[in-house]
């Protein structure tokens, strides 16, 4: 199995730019569809976006894409969330998870998570 490990995040004014890290241990991420997802107090877990495991295509959730981009350095085992323009409503703890299907996008499809990173956005 694999362990994930989040980090980057922190306090970051509207309008600047987060890159949160996943760094993985155990197995490759190359072999799991990766994604991100948050969760703001009170409100369900939201998908952000995603890597598939064999074709490396991204997909995004559409409030987010443009703003959002995921890569994945196999060579380094580690997925990245860039963020940029970010606003108050990003707020939340971001996760990453890793998934056996091909195009999940439902936390139910995922197999493993990290342990997620605050990220505040002030206004």
């Amino acid at each position: 199995q694999v362990q994930l490990v989040e980090s980057g995040g922190g306090l970051v004014q509207a309008g600047g730019s987060l890159r949160l890290s996943c760094a993985a241990s155990g197995r490759t991420l190359s072999g799991y569809s990766m994604a991100w997802f948050r969760q703001a107090p009170g409100k369900e877990r939201e998908f952000v976006g995603r890597v598939a495991r064999s074709t490396g295509n991204t997909f995004y959730s559409d409030s987010l894409k443009g703003r959002f981009t995921i890569s994945r350095d196999n060579a380094k085992n580690t997925l990245y969330l860039q963020m940029n323009s970010l606003k108050p409503e990003d707020t939340a703890v971001y996760y990453c998870a890793a998934s056996n299907s091909l195009y999940p996008s439902q936390p139910r499809q995922f197999d493993y998570w990290g342990q997620g990173t605050q990220v505040t956005v002030s206004s």
